[in-house]
Protein backbone atom coordinates (compact mmCIF):
# COMPACT_ATOMS: atom_id res chain seq x y z
CA UNK A 1 0.00 0.00 0.00
CA UNK A 2 1.18 3.44 -0.65
CA UNK A 3 1.47 6.27 1.47
CA UNK A 4 1.08 9.89 1.69
CA UNK A 5 2.99 12.29 2.57
CA UNK A 6 3.81 12.03 6.97
CA UNK A 7 2.33 15.23 7.44
CA UNK A 8 -1.06 15.35 5.14
CA UNK A 9 -1.32 11.49 7.00
CA UNK A 10 -1.22 12.41 10.00
CA UNK A 11 -3.05 15.48 9.67
CA UNK A 12 -6.04 12.87 8.14
CA UNK A 13 -5.36 10.22 10.74
CA UNK A 14 -6.64 13.10 13.36
CA UNK A 15 -9.32 14.32 11.33
CA UNK A 16 -10.57 10.35 11.06
CA UNK A 17 -10.11 10.03 14.86
CA UNK A 18 -12.21 12.93 15.44
CA UNK A 19 -15.11 12.09 13.11
CA UNK A 20 -15.47 8.72 14.75
CA UNK A 21 -15.86 10.08 17.99
CA UNK A 22 -17.99 13.35 17.02
CA UNK A 23 -20.62 10.74 14.97
CA UNK A 24 -21.14 8.67 18.23
CA UNK A 25 -22.88 11.80 19.75
CA UNK A 26 -22.22 15.59 19.42
CA UNK A 27 -22.72 16.10 22.88
CA UNK A 28 -19.84 13.29 23.84
CA UNK A 29 -16.58 15.70 24.90
CA UNK A 30 -14.66 12.59 26.47
CA UNK A 31 -11.28 12.44 24.87
CA UNK A 32 -10.93 8.62 22.95
CA UNK A 33 -7.59 7.17 22.59
CA UNK A 34 -7.19 7.66 18.80
CA UNK A 35 -7.61 11.08 19.65
CA UNK A 36 -5.32 11.29 22.79
CA UNK A 37 -2.43 9.47 20.99
CA UNK A 38 -2.65 11.60 17.94
CA UNK A 39 -2.81 14.59 19.13
CA UNK A 40 0.26 13.88 21.51
CA UNK A 41 2.28 11.56 20.07
CA UNK A 42 5.04 14.15 18.48
CA UNK A 43 5.73 14.98 21.89
CA UNK A 44 6.44 11.53 22.98
CA UNK A 45 8.67 10.90 19.69
CA UNK A 46 10.49 14.36 20.43
CA UNK A 47 11.23 13.20 24.16
CA UNK A 48 12.35 9.84 23.00
CA UNK A 49 14.92 11.18 20.85
CA UNK A 50 15.57 13.65 23.36
CA UNK A 51 15.63 11.95 26.92
CA UNK A 52 15.82 8.39 25.84
CA UNK A 53 12.61 7.30 26.82
CA UNK A 54 10.57 5.12 24.28
CA UNK A 55 7.23 6.86 23.19
CA UNK A 56 5.38 3.72 23.96
CA UNK A 57 6.09 4.07 27.69
CA UNK A 58 5.24 8.10 27.49
CA UNK A 59 2.39 7.81 25.55
CA UNK A 60 0.97 4.49 27.90
CA UNK A 61 1.37 6.62 30.67
CA UNK A 62 -0.29 9.71 29.20
CA UNK A 63 -3.34 7.10 28.41
CA UNK A 64 -3.64 5.63 31.80
CA UNK A 65 -2.25 8.38 34.47
CA UNK A 66 -4.84 10.84 33.08
CA UNK A 67 -7.69 8.79 31.11
CA UNK A 68 -6.80 9.31 27.89
CA UNK A 69 -6.86 13.55 28.39
CA UNK A 70 -10.30 13.42 30.28
CA UNK A 71 -9.35 13.05 34.45
CA UNK A 72 -9.82 16.57 36.42
CA UNK A 73 -5.85 16.62 36.82
CA UNK A 74 -5.65 16.51 32.99
CA UNK A 75 -8.60 18.87 32.11
CA UNK A 76 -8.07 21.54 34.71
CA UNK A 77 -4.30 21.48 35.84
CA UNK A 78 -2.96 20.06 32.22
CA UNK A 79 -1.17 17.53 34.64
CA UNK A 80 -0.89 14.36 32.11
CA UNK A 81 0.77 11.77 34.53
CA UNK A 82 0.17 12.26 38.04
CA UNK A 83 3.45 13.57 39.34
CA UNK A 84 2.81 14.84 42.69
CA UNK A 85 4.67 18.40 43.79
CA UNK A 86 7.51 16.80 45.94
CA UNK A 87 9.79 19.53 47.73
CA UNK A 88 11.20 20.71 44.42
CA UNK A 89 8.64 22.27 43.01
CA UNK A 90 8.40 25.63 42.65
CA UNK A 91 5.76 25.71 39.61
CA UNK A 92 1.88 26.14 39.98
CA UNK A 93 -0.21 22.99 42.53
CA UNK A 94 -3.81 22.14 42.90
CA UNK A 95 -4.67 19.68 45.37
CA UNK A 96 -6.67 16.15 44.85
CA UNK A 97 -7.54 13.07 46.61
CA UNK A 98 -4.99 10.19 45.17
CA UNK A 99 -3.63 7.41 47.93
CA UNK A 100 -4.25 9.92 51.04
CA UNK A 101 -6.79 13.10 51.15
CA UNK A 102 -5.74 16.43 49.43
CA UNK A 103 -2.44 15.75 47.69
CA UNK A 104 -0.38 18.38 46.38
CA UNK A 105 -0.27 17.68 42.85
CA UNK A 106 1.96 19.90 40.05
CA UNK A 107 -0.40 22.12 37.30
CA UNK A 108 0.97 23.33 34.25
CA UNK A 109 0.30 26.32 31.99
CA UNK A 110 -0.08 23.76 29.05
CA UNK A 111 -0.03 19.74 28.23
CA UNK A 112 3.44 19.95 26.05
CA UNK A 113 4.96 21.70 29.64
CA UNK A 114 3.69 18.25 31.51
CA UNK A 115 5.29 15.98 29.07
CA UNK A 116 8.41 17.89 29.21
CA UNK A 117 8.21 17.92 32.86
CA UNK A 118 7.31 13.84 33.07
CA UNK A 119 10.89 13.74 30.88
CA UNK A 120 12.82 15.74 32.74
CA UNK A 121 10.94 14.08 36.30
CA UNK A 122 12.68 10.56 34.61
CA UNK A 123 15.71 11.84 33.74
CA UNK A 124 17.26 13.55 36.88
CA UNK A 125 15.42 11.41 39.09
CA UNK A 126 18.33 8.90 41.12
CA UNK A 127 15.75 6.04 41.72
CA UNK A 128 14.79 5.81 37.71
CA UNK A 129 18.39 5.80 36.99
CA UNK A 130 18.52 2.44 36.25
CA UNK A 131 15.87 2.44 33.59
CA UNK A 132 17.90 4.15 30.67
CA UNK A 133 20.49 1.33 30.51
CA UNK A 134 17.36 -0.77 28.57
CA UNK A 135 17.06 -0.52 25.03
CA UNK A 136 14.63 2.23 23.81
CA UNK A 137 12.50 -0.69 22.38
CA UNK A 138 12.78 -2.69 25.52
CA UNK A 139 8.64 -1.32 26.71
CA UNK A 140 8.11 -4.55 29.43
CA UNK A 141 11.55 -3.82 31.02
CA UNK A 142 11.01 0.10 31.05
CA UNK A 143 7.32 -0.91 32.60
CA UNK A 144 8.30 -3.25 35.19
CA UNK A 145 11.25 -0.39 35.83
CA UNK A 146 8.80 2.11 36.64
CA UNK A 147 6.70 0.07 38.79
CA UNK A 148 9.60 -1.25 40.91
CA UNK A 149 10.94 1.97 41.35
CA UNK A 150 7.74 3.30 42.56
CA UNK A 151 6.18 5.95 39.85
CA UNK A 152 2.77 4.27 41.12
CA UNK A 153 1.13 2.04 44.06
CA UNK A 154 -1.25 0.18 41.80
CA UNK A 155 0.02 -3.28 42.13
CA UNK A 156 -0.78 -4.69 38.60
CA UNK A 157 0.89 -0.90 36.96
CA UNK A 158 3.38 -2.58 34.79
CA UNK A 159 0.76 -5.06 33.56
CA UNK A 160 -1.56 -2.26 32.65
CA UNK A 161 0.90 -0.33 30.46
CA UNK A 162 1.59 -3.31 28.91
CA UNK A 163 -1.40 -4.05 27.65
CA UNK A 164 -2.04 -0.28 26.45
CA UNK A 165 1.30 -0.54 24.53
CA UNK A 166 0.01 -3.58 23.16
CA UNK A 167 -3.65 -3.33 22.61
CA UNK A 168 -2.93 0.47 21.00
CA UNK A 169 0.56 -0.76 19.12
CA UNK A 170 2.15 1.73 20.90
CA UNK A 171 5.07 -0.31 20.50
CA UNK A 172 5.92 0.50 16.85
CA UNK A 173 6.63 4.38 17.60
CA UNK A 174 9.73 3.38 19.15
CA UNK A 175 11.56 1.96 15.63
CA UNK A 176 13.10 4.16 13.42
CA UNK A 177 10.47 5.76 11.37
CA UNK A 178 7.94 4.99 14.14
CA UNK A 179 5.33 7.92 13.35
CA UNK A 180 4.58 5.84 9.31
CA UNK A 181 4.89 3.00 10.99
CA UNK A 182 2.20 4.07 13.69
CA UNK A 183 0.16 5.91 10.56
CA UNK A 184 0.29 2.56 8.52
CA UNK A 185 -1.36 0.36 11.24
CA UNK A 186 -3.95 3.30 11.64
CA UNK A 187 -4.86 3.22 8.07
CA UNK A 188 -5.23 -0.44 7.59
CA UNK A 189 -7.06 -0.45 10.57
CA UNK A 190 -9.60 2.29 9.76
CA UNK A 191 -9.80 0.68 5.66
CA UNK A 192 -8.37 3.76 4.35
CA UNK A 193 -7.13 3.56 1.34
CA UNK A 194 -3.74 5.89 0.15
CA UNK A 195 -2.00 6.55 -2.67
CA UNK A 196 0.45 9.22 -3.65
CA UNK A 197 -0.91 11.15 -6.87
CA UNK A 198 0.42 10.53 -10.43
CA UNK A 199 1.35 14.37 -11.55
CA UNK A 200 -0.09 15.05 -15.09
CA UNK A 201 2.51 14.81 -17.30
CA UNK A 202 3.72 18.43 -18.28
CA UNK A 203 1.10 20.27 -16.25
CA UNK A 204 3.51 21.92 -13.40
CA UNK A 205 7.22 23.01 -13.62
CA UNK A 206 9.49 20.58 -12.10
CA UNK A 207 10.92 21.72 -8.34
CA UNK A 208 14.66 23.16 -8.97
CA UNK A 209 17.45 20.62 -8.31
CA UNK A 210 18.63 21.04 -4.80
CA UNK A 211 22.22 21.63 -3.89
CA UNK A 212 24.23 18.54 -2.55
CA UNK A 213 25.32 18.82 0.85
CA UNK A 214 29.27 19.64 1.61
CA UNK A 215 30.47 15.76 2.43
CA UNK A 216 33.98 15.23 3.43
CA UNK A 217 36.00 12.10 5.18
CA UNK A 218 36.76 13.13 8.83
CA UNK A 219 37.20 10.69 12.03
CA UNK A 220 34.23 12.23 13.74
CA UNK A 221 31.61 9.46 13.39
CA UNK A 222 28.51 11.83 12.25
CA UNK A 223 25.06 11.25 11.53
CA UNK A 224 22.60 12.65 8.88
CA UNK A 225 18.72 12.52 7.96
CA UNK A 226 20.46 12.66 4.25
CA UNK A 227 21.03 9.30 4.15
CA UNK A 228 24.70 9.12 4.62
CA UNK A 229 26.23 6.65 6.66
CA UNK A 230 26.26 8.01 9.94
CA UNK A 231 29.45 5.87 11.33
CA UNK A 232 31.57 7.91 8.46
CA UNK A 233 30.80 11.06 7.29
CA UNK A 234 30.77 14.63 8.69
CA UNK A 235 28.23 16.30 6.32
CA UNK A 236 27.90 20.12 6.46
CA UNK A 237 24.49 21.34 6.62
CA UNK A 238 24.85 25.26 6.52
CA UNK A 239 27.18 28.05 7.02
CA UNK A 240 26.23 30.80 10.20
CA UNK A 241 28.75 34.13 10.77
CA UNK A 242 31.44 32.76 9.33
CA UNK A 243 31.32 29.03 11.11
CA UNK A 244 30.09 25.75 9.54
CA UNK A 245 27.18 23.88 10.84
CA UNK A 246 27.19 20.22 11.09
CA UNK A 247 24.55 17.55 12.11
CA UNK A 248 25.96 14.46 14.09
CA UNK A 249 23.03 12.34 15.40
CA UNK A 250 20.71 14.95 14.65
CA UNK A 251 22.21 17.67 17.07
CA UNK A 252 23.87 20.24 15.30
CA UNK A 253 27.25 22.13 16.10
CA UNK A 254 30.44 23.48 15.00
CA UNK A 255 34.20 23.69 15.82
CA UNK A 256 35.29 26.63 17.59
CA UNK A 257 37.99 28.43 16.46
CA UNK A 258 41.07 30.31 18.20
CA UNK A 259 39.52 32.78 20.98
CA UNK A 260 36.26 31.49 21.32
CA UNK A 261 34.42 31.59 24.19
CA UNK A 262 30.69 30.13 25.16
CA UNK A 263 29.49 33.96 25.71
CA UNK A 264 30.44 34.80 22.03
CA UNK A 265 29.27 32.06 20.61
CA UNK A 266 26.33 32.01 22.73
CA UNK A 267 25.92 35.88 21.22
CA UNK A 268 26.76 34.55 17.40
CA UNK A 269 23.90 31.75 17.84
CA UNK A 270 21.28 33.69 20.18
CA UNK A 271 21.41 31.82 23.33
CA UNK A 272 23.23 31.94 26.64
CA UNK A 273 26.08 30.95 27.86
CA UNK A 274 25.20 28.46 29.97
CA UNK A 275 22.65 26.93 27.84
CA UNK A 276 26.00 26.46 25.84
CA UNK A 277 27.59 24.86 28.53
CA UNK A 278 24.78 22.40 29.30
CA UNK A 279 24.68 21.42 25.62
CA UNK A 280 28.01 20.51 25.57
CA UNK A 281 27.83 19.02 28.98
CA UNK A 282 30.92 21.37 30.44
CA UNK A 283 30.78 23.12 33.98
CA UNK A 284 30.44 26.98 34.74
CA UNK A 285 34.59 27.60 34.19
CA UNK A 286 35.38 25.49 31.03
CA UNK A 287 35.71 27.68 27.63
CA UNK A 288 36.08 25.74 24.27
CA UNK A 289 39.72 25.14 22.76
CA UNK A 290 40.13 25.83 18.50
CA UNK A 291 38.82 22.46 17.28
CA UNK A 292 36.46 21.37 19.69
CA UNK A 293 33.13 20.56 19.00
CA UNK A 294 30.61 22.74 19.80
CA UNK A 295 27.11 21.78 19.60
CA UNK A 296 24.39 24.61 19.97
CA UNK A 297 21.14 22.74 20.11
CA UNK A 298 20.77 19.57 22.83
CA UNK A 299 22.67 16.23 22.03
CA UNK A 300 19.98 12.81 21.28
CA UNK A 301 20.20 10.46 24.69
CA UNK A 302 20.36 7.96 22.27
CA UNK A 303 22.87 6.90 19.22
CA UNK A 304 21.21 6.08 15.89
CA UNK A 305 24.26 4.75 14.04
CA UNK A 306 25.07 1.04 13.51
CA UNK A 307 28.11 0.71 16.02
CA UNK A 308 26.85 -0.41 18.92
CA UNK A 309 30.56 -0.22 20.92
CA UNK A 310 33.11 1.73 20.99
CA UNK A 311 36.68 0.78 21.35
CA UNK A 312 38.64 3.53 23.72
CA UNK A 313 42.13 4.88 22.19
CA UNK A 314 45.03 6.96 23.96
CA UNK A 315 43.52 10.11 25.61
CA UNK A 316 39.54 9.39 24.97
CA UNK A 317 37.20 10.56 27.94
CA UNK A 318 33.52 9.76 28.36
CA UNK A 319 33.11 13.15 27.65
CA UNK A 320 34.90 13.75 24.35
CA UNK A 321 32.98 10.08 23.11
CA UNK A 322 29.34 12.04 24.09
CA UNK A 323 30.85 14.92 21.92
CA UNK A 324 31.97 12.67 19.23
CA UNK A 325 29.00 10.37 19.16
CA UNK A 326 26.27 13.54 19.68
CA UNK A 327 24.73 11.48 22.76
CA UNK A 328 24.34 13.37 26.53
CA UNK A 329 27.02 12.62 28.73
CA UNK A 330 24.86 11.31 31.60
CA UNK A 331 23.46 8.95 29.20
CA UNK A 332 26.61 7.33 28.10
CA UNK A 333 27.52 7.24 31.84
CA UNK A 334 24.27 5.54 32.82
CA UNK A 335 24.00 3.19 29.92
CA UNK A 336 27.85 1.99 31.16
CA UNK A 337 27.19 2.71 34.92
CA UNK A 338 30.65 4.33 34.93
CA UNK A 339 30.43 8.24 36.55
CA UNK A 340 31.06 11.17 33.96
CA UNK A 341 34.51 11.67 35.19
CA UNK A 342 36.11 8.20 35.59
CA UNK A 343 39.18 7.58 33.59
CA UNK A 344 38.92 5.41 30.46
CA UNK A 345 41.70 2.89 29.69
CA UNK A 346 43.23 2.01 26.29
CA UNK A 347 41.22 -0.84 24.45
CA UNK A 348 37.91 -0.89 26.88
CA UNK A 349 34.20 -1.05 25.33
CA UNK A 350 31.90 1.77 25.47
CA UNK A 351 28.21 0.92 24.92
CA UNK A 352 26.91 3.72 22.11
CA UNK A 353 23.36 1.83 22.73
Amino acid sequence: MKIIGKTTFSLLFLLVATLLTASQSHAQERMTRAEYIAKWRHIAIDNMETYGIPASITMAQGLLESGAGNSELARKSNNHFGIKCKSTWTGDKVYHDDDAKGECFRAYPTVEESYEDHAEFLNVNKRYESLFAYDITDYKSWAHGLKAAGYATAPDYAERLIKLIEEEHLYLLDQTDGTTLYDNYMADKLGIKTSEPTPKSGSEPQPAPQPTPTVTRDMTTAYSDRGIDPDNFRVTINSHHGYNVYKTNGAHYIIAKEGDNYAKLGKLFEMSASTLRRFNDVGSATEPSAGDIVYIERKSARWKGSNLLHTVTSGETLHTLSQVYGVRLDQLSKLNRIRPSDPLSEQQTIKLR
